[in-house]
């Protein structure tokens, strides 16, 4: 198997079970694997392909839990740039009705190959809508195969509405499926393209979008397709739960009960399901949550853009509930810089101890803040990595160590925004003007090399984008 090594970084930071950060640091790759990591001077001294970090940080990939990536064609439409979610949402619901087959695939490249320079190597999608418009209907094959093509670790969520707006939902009903039609696609997807083993490429989450858009029977349904394959077939739940108070609100009117309520009596909870945001979750439902192993993803852009509030992420880290970030849809951010959310999840959460409490007095000779408020640089760092993988229910990402897959990051340090920053590399990913990556290896595949995407010709795709982003728009307004 072919080998690669990546040695003299600057600082490589493990993520293990130690934590380790070593100065000179190097991994060693045979295949997709990671078959050691130390001191350069105690690895091998040579390899198929070697590459040199010096002057640069060499981290895990990071992992994003929640993406809406055909949204990459609908950043910034001015009717919608200052609506909350549910107006957001019925301003772009006619405009996505659109979407063709090529858009999907495109808009996937495109949100992947932005993901990718900026460190993340491993992602979710959430697809929930499969409009049968021009070039046939859109699917979720439309998706991966675009997702093998350029490189990236994917969980393909197979999302689905079935409650459209006359029988009290949010979508316009020209946009929902009959939930038999999901729950056979959904199969038919499983079958298909699930991997289960470790180091796989692509896995198929079970999806079902939101309370307002989905019924109870559908959600039940879901959850009981997924885990009729058994937990060592490792399908996934994933949905969006309290993400603003609107949205509460709903859950209650409709259901009875708060959202975490709504989805206990579901059984959607465990370790084999993740919600997307949980701004609004309250204490009774962080404390089930960390009980029953369950996860957030937590999408701090969005939530910022949409005015839906700050989610109590350092209230569910203390309860252990399991804490990914993710970029969200990208009309909702609208970047999907992974390593830029992870600087606003932690400057974020700063803002809401700040505003909560007066601050915890510092210590004689240190202005350095301390107490539960606190969030650091490397728990933003770890929620980027070891939690996501967490969150997805993977034990071969997140990490750099033996036996680990080989998804690795190397970020130069030797750029103007981190000049003067050097005293701590790492925190300077999180607190300085965020770098894109100098290489992306996933699965010991070179998928970025000094900062270009090596797997297609990006010019071409985002003109292509640009173009099918207009077309879109075009064809949305025509018919009003």
């Amino acid at each position: 198997m072919p080998t690669l090594l990546i040695r003299n970084a600057r600082l490589l930071v493990t993520m293990d079970t130690q934590r380790r950060e070593i100065e000179g640091g190097a991994v060693f790759v045979r295949g997709q694997v990671i078959e050691a990591v130390g001191p350069s001077a105690e690895l091998p001294a040579s390899a198929d392909e070697v590459i040199d970090a010096r002057d640069q940080i060499v981290i895990p990939g990071l992992v994003n839990t929640h993406h809406h990536m055909f949204q990459t064609l609908t950043r910034a439409v001015p009717a919608v740039q200052d609506c909350a979610l549910f107006d957001w949402l019925r301003g772009l619901y006619p405009i996505w009705a659109h979407l063709t087959p090529e858009m999907v695939r495109v808009s996937t490249q495109t949100a992947m190959a932005e993901l990718l320079l900026s460190g993340c190597t491993t992602s979710s999608d959430h697809l929930y809508l499969y409009p049968n418009g021009r070039g046939g209907p859109v699917t979720l094959d439309d998706s991966i195969e675009a997702a093998a093509q350029i490189g990236m670790r994917f969980h393909a969520a197979r999302g689905a509405m079935s409650v459209g707006q006359s029988q009290g939902g949010l979508p316009p009903d020209r946009l929902v499926e009959s939930e038999a039609a999901i729950l056979k696609d959904t199969q038919r997807l499983i079958e298909r393209w699930h991997n289960p083993g470790r180091f796989a490429m692509q896995r198929i989450v079970v999806a079902p979008c939101s309370p307002f858009s989905v019924s109870r029977e559908l959600m039940r349904d879901c959850a009981l397709l997924a885990r009729s394959y058994g937990a060592a077939h490792g399908v996934s739940l994933h949905t969006h739960l309290a993400e603003n108070d609107s949205d509460v609100a709903y859950t209650r009117e409709t259901f009875g009960g708060t959202p975490a309520q709504y989805v206990e009596a579901l059984g959607w909870v465990g370790p084999d399901v993740w919600c997307a945001h949980c701004v609004k979750l309250d204490a009774a439902g962080i404390a089930l949550f960390a009980r029953t192993g369950t996860g957030v993803a937590h999408c701090p852009c969005s939530n910022m853009r949409l005015a839906s509030g700050i989610a109590p992420v350092r209230a569910m880290l203390d309860a252990g509930v399991a804490v990914g970030l993710g970029v969200d849809g990208a009309a909702s951010n609208d970047a999907g810089h992974l390593l830029g959310e992870a600087r606003m999840a932690m400057l974020l959460q700063r803002v809401a101890a700040g505003s909560a409490a007066p601050a915890p007095a510092a210590s004689a000779g240190s202005s350095r803040r301390t107490g539960a408020g606190h969030f650091s640089a490397r728990e933003a760092l770890e929620i980027a990595t070891l939690g996501g993988a967490r969150v997805l229910g993977r034990d071969d990402i997140g990490a750099l160590a033996p036996g680990m897959a080989a998804d690795i990051v190397t970020v130069p340090l030797d750029t103007i925004g981190l000049a003067g920053a050097l005293h701590d590399p790492l925190a300077a990913l999180l607190f300085c003007h965020v770098p894109q990556v100098r290489h992306s290896i996933v699965n010991g595949r070179v998928v970025v090399r000094d900062g270009h995407i090596t797997t297609l010709e990006l010019p071409v795709l985002i003109e292509r984008h640009n173009a099918l982003a207009a077309q879109l728009a075009q064809a949305a307004y025509s018919t009003r």
